[in-house]
């Protein structure tokens, strides 16, 4: 059964899918407000999906796990694709900046079994040779703060997890958020699903994009949309598709590592 993801992330595949970041039911069950057409281009413009967008207390909840601020909208993008695979593309608007740094990251409110998949993902970025480090810290301000909610499947659906894209000021997004109700990661988390659910939304942090926009069949069941872009292809990626990245939109459910190209395009970024 294939899970909407992290960023992490998890869309619609098998009836499940991640429907938004709201910390209730009540709010999930009263009908959005319409996204205007102003809106739609501006989340377009920023090479995202304008289907099934919801708009939240925050901004709007775009591709199931990526949350886009009015302020954000507003500002316009420079983006930048990056072609890794025949129809993947890392898409980065904005990234972090002042390198090196060490990004410390703080977990609340989430049971053992995350906390062990926080340190899985800061382990899996940390073994890059990145210019940019993590470091999980307890007490204190963190560059990034993980926090769990408890939302149960709202009209068939369940959210997983949500995160956005660096700041203006080229910090890394300051909020992940993950759904702790046994709907979403079971009762008793799988420590590698949770890690990578993690990793894939420290990569929205980062700045980057789903890598399956161009043909979510790969991991969504979806169909291949419009390229409207020029892609910058990454030296020493295939030519062909690659249909494993961690940053799919929707998970297997399992483990998903770094792949070979997912490695090679962070690199590019980041060292």
């Amino acid at each position: 059964m294939k899970k909407q993801m992290l960023a992490v992330i998890a869309c619609l595949a098998a009836g499940i899918m991640i429907a938004s970041c709201s910390k209730n039911d009540k709010q999930q069950q009263v009908q959005p407000d319409p996204v205007s057409d102003e809106i739609l281009a501006q989340i377009n413009a920023y090479g995202l999906s304008t289907d099934n967008v919801r708009k939240t207390p925050d901004g709007y909840l775009v591709e199931g796990d990526i949350l886009l601020t009015a302020d954000q909208l507003k500002e316009g993008v420079n983006s930048t694709a990056l072609r890794v695979g025949q129809v993947e593309q890392y898409r980065s608007s904005r990234l972090v900046t002042g390198l090196p740094r060490t990004i410390t990251v703080k977990i609340v409110g989430l049971s053992a079994a995350f906390v062990a998949g926080v340190d899985t993902a800061i382990r899996r970025y940390n073994s890059l040779g990145l210019r940019i480090t993590f470091q999980r810290i307890t007490s204190g301000n963190a560059g990034i703060t993980i926090e769990g909610f408890n939302q149960a499947p709202v009209n068939g659906y369940v959210s997983f997890a949500s995160s956005g894209f660096p700041t203006s000021a080229g910090d890394p997004c300051p909020t992940i958020r993950l759904n702790y109700n046994a709907a979403a990661f079971g009762i008793n988390p799988n420590v590698l699903f949770a890690g990578s659910m993690i990793q894939h939304e420290m990569g929205h942090c980062l700045g980057m994009h789903h890598t399956d926009y161009m043909d979510r069949s790969f991991s969504c069941g979806g169909a291949r949309v419009r390229e409207d872009i020029t892609p910058q292809w990454i030296p020493g990626t295939p030519m062909g598709p690659d249909p494993d990245s961690w940053m799919l939109a929707c998970s297997n459910g399992g483990n998903r590592p770094f792949n070979a190209n997912d490695i090679i395009a962070l690199r590019y970024l980041y060292r």
